[in-house]
């Protein structure tokens, strides 16, 4: 009878063990690429993305792991990841472009954001990838920007979605240097537009040139491609002291409550942890 219990007390233990095992394990796993070596303003967004998910990773119990080695960037080393990041750039290289765009159109899930929707050509980053710029984003190449990097009214133009639905039909964002793009995404029936910046924002920027100066038009800043497991933000430029050399970090990302909610719910979408 002692034997009997002990047998059955040792078989209690072992499936409390791996309840604990079970509850530790991430629900699932993120890679943030990025190169932070550029601008001032889009290294301060990488360290404080770099702060913020681990913070996040805690909080919703995901894995969050970064890596400024492109290289990484290769079916192998993806395959242990159910999302992946793009915080500043993207791969330049022709195997790392070529096996992202394998693991996209394999089911993976990528969120990019700021710059790493950018092309121009001529530039650093010409528009050399057409899956990448005008197929997957959708936008083509960058056409303009606002000046300085300040807040707008931004409005939800899907209520439904699962990145959005917990959103208030208008919320006020961090402040962000804002882009425009060559495409119409209006035009394009893969995607979905889930956020532009309301009218009541204009006139958005303050120069000191005029055109860095927005006074009307329509501005999506956050949409996906129904095509593919993915997220672009327009966000991710922190406001930087330039003008006196300081390179003093003037506004943040994080830590607006609406927008934290925008990026952690289109998170766990895309890790398929919300209604797709």
């Amino acid at each position: 009878m002692i034997t009997r219990s002990f047998v059955v007390l040792l078989f209690c233990f072992a499936i409390v063990l791996q309840a604990r095992a079970q509850s530790n394990k991430p629900l699932f796993k993120v890679i943030a690429f990025y190169t932070a070596k550029e601008d001032a303003a889009h290294i301060s967004f990488v360290h404080e993305a770099n702060c913020w998910f681990p913070e996040m990773a805690n909080r919703y119990h995901f894995q969050y792991d970064s890596t400024s080695d492109w290289n990484n960037l290769n079916e192998q080393f993806l395959k242990g990841y159910q999302v992946v990041l793009f915080l500043d750039t993207r791969p330049e290289i022709p195997a790392q472009r070529a096996a992202f765009r394998q693991y996209m159109e394999q089911g993976g899930a990528w969120m990019g954001f700021h710059f790493a929707g950018f092309a121009l050509t001529p530039s650093a980053f010409n528009q050399d990838w057409d899956w990448y710029h005008n197929v997957f984003i959708g936008a083509g190449q960058y056409k303009g920007n606002t000046w300085r990097p300040t807040a707008a009214i931004l409005r939800v133009e899907n209520r439904k979605h699962p990145a959005t639905r917990n959103l208030p039909k208008t919320f006020k964002s961090s402040p962000n240097e804002w882009y425009s793009w060559e495409k119409d995404l209006t035009k394009n029936h893969d995607i979905d537009i889930l956020l532009s910046i309301d009218g009541s924002s204009f006139p958005l920027g303050t120069g000191p040139k005029p055109y860095e100066i927005w006074h009307s038009g329509y501005y999506p800043v956050v949409w996906t491609n129904k095509k593919y497991r993915m997220l672009y933000l327009n966000m991710g430029h922190n406001d930087i002291d330039y003008e006196h050399g300081t390179n003093a970090v003037l506004s943040f990302q994080f830590g607006n409550v609406i927008q934290d909610k925008l990026v952690i719910d289109g998170l766990l979408w895309l890790a398929g942890k919300r209604g797709r």
